[in-house]
């Protein structure tokens, strides 16, 4: 009894191995939604000021949320530097 046991367990985790190595690899994560947050560094030079300024509370409660802070300083547009509405324009945002 012990031995049929112990072989139904070797052959089910067998056969979960099996499946779980004909599943397709994930794709990579994206960096960023819509390609966002991928500027160069006068990009991120002209828009940390801004950021940092009106949009800190986002910030600090995530700095990976770019749609956060995207979403914050669109909020903020009039009260944003230039350089920064430049840098949102040239992304079409």
């Amino acid at each position: 009894m012990f031995r049929i046991s112990v072989l139904t367990i070797v052959l089910a985790i067998a056969t979960a191995t099996a499946q779980a190595q004909k599943m397709p690899s994930q794709p990579p994560p994206v960096a960023s939604p819509l390609g966002l947050g991928q500027g160069d560094e006068q990009e991120r030079a002209a828009c940390h000021p801004d950021v940092v300024k009106h949009c800190q509370s986002q910030l600090d409660a995530n700095p990976d949320d770019v749609l956060g802070i995207l979403s914050c300083l669109q909020s903020n547009r009039t009260k944003i530097s230039t350089a920064c509405q430049r840098v949102l324009a040239s992304h079409g945002v």
